[in-house]
């Protein structure tokens, strides 16, 4: 099965607010073959620039665009066209904008070659382990205590035995931050689970404090307390903090993820569509379980990436919970027109050849950016 194209989606909702909502601009990858499969992947990154890196010609040893790398390949050991576009992007990747885009070309070449061989992804990864996942809701904070409740008894009502909630007026004041967390907890009860997203805001002083301040409140985890590149802040944070600390989902290949693990990092939270692929997570899931550690998918943008990180978590012998995004945008609800559902608190991983997933070309229609032409 060789690679003959490699075609990339930019889809944009007309109006896109400057908030933490991931579903509101994304980029799709279709790679096809000369078999007539087609792979579907996902970017969730700047999508002008990361389609700039497939689109980019062969250039200079280690600077070609990723499209150029890909085509002519046969898809047949991942491990391999996933060090082939990681050394031939050196130059100007390793790292950020160009591991994001990997990302979406190795979703793709999963889901090729699940198709290929009549088997779900979550085989190719090791054999799945469980049919369904447990799902939490992702939320954003209400604007007051009352409204954070009533988005928690909304999660309640749904069935869902797990719930996050995350940035907006958190993080700044002690007294908000408890108000808020008291009343999730109140309204999701005693037995569920209660995740708290920071965003980045703290230092690892005023984490270990507030950790300290919501600690009755039982939380799962506390996540991304500090800034991405605090990592001595992640160790001493880690150490001491009496609520299981969280992060990964800035963080790209396996390397950036050993470096979190042996600082001491509770739960580890790969963005499949983001740190460099199912290939990414798939040595995350290994390391987490060599390491007795956590692996939470970050799944936050669209149905590509659920089916992804859906098929990864089934794989993991400790995986049985993803993040399901519940904002309304028709980029999470509607492009995968066969979006696994929420069924009483869990998720059914999708059971076809490769991903599983189909798009809805109407969807795609209404929101892809067009380009002029060069």
């Amino acid at each position: 099965m060789k690679i003959t194209g490699v075609e990339t989606l930019h889809l944009r909702l007309p109006d896109v607010a400057e908030i933490a909502d991931g579903t509101q601009d994304v980029l799709v990858v279709r790679i096809a073959t000369d078999t007539g499969h087609v792979g579907i992947g996902e970017v969730t990154s700047q999508s002008y620039v990361c389609k700039a890196i497939f689109e980019a010609p062969r250039s200079a040893e280690r600077r070609h665009g990723l499209a150029e790398i890909l085509i002519g390949q046969q898809v047949d050991d991942l491990d391999r066209l996933w060090k082939l576009m990681y050394y031939n992007t050196n130059r100007y990747g390793r790292r950020g904008a160009a591991i994001h885009a990997i990302s979406g070309a190795d979703i793709a070449l999963w889901d090729l070659l699940g198709q290929a061989r009549g088997v779900p992804v979550s085989e190719l990864l090791g054999g799945a382990r469980r049919t369904t996942v447990r799902a939490y809701a992702s939320l954003l904070f209400g604007s007051t205590p009352a409204e954070t409740a009533r988005l928690a008894s909304e999660a309640v009502d749904q069935g869902l035995t797990a719930a996050k909630f995350g940035w907006e007026v958190f993080g700044k004041d002690p007294e908000i931050d408890e108000a808020h967390t008291r009343a999730a907890r109140e309204a999701l009860g005693p037995d569920r689970d209660l995740m708290i997203d920071v965003g980045c805001k703290w230092d690892a002083d005023t984490a270990l404090a507030r950790a300290r301040l919501l600690e009755p409140y039982r939380l799962t985890w506390m996540e991304e307390p500090l800034s991405q590149d605090d990592r001595q802040g992640y160790s001493d944070l880690c150490a001491d903090s009496p609520v299981p600390i969280a992060a990964g989902e800035g963080d790209v290949t396996r390397f950036d993820f050993e470096d979190l693990v042996e600082r001491g990092l509770h739960v580890v939270q790969p963005d499949v569509a983001f740190c460099g692929g199912l290939t990414v997570c798939r040595d995350v899931g290994e390391l987490c379980g060599r390491s007795n550690r956590r692996a939470v998918p970050h799944c936050f943008s669209t149905g590509i990436n659920l089916a992804a990180s859906l098929h990864w978590a089934a794989s993991m012998e400790n995986g049985d919970l993803v993040e399901y995004c519940l904002r309304p945008s028709p980029l999470m609800r509607k492009l995968v027109a066969n979006l696994p559902p929420l069924i009483d608190g869990r998720v059914p991983v999708p059971d076809g050849p490769g991903l599983g997933v189909e798009l809805d070309e109407d969807i795609i229609a209404e929101f892809q950016v067009h380009y002029p032409e060069s």
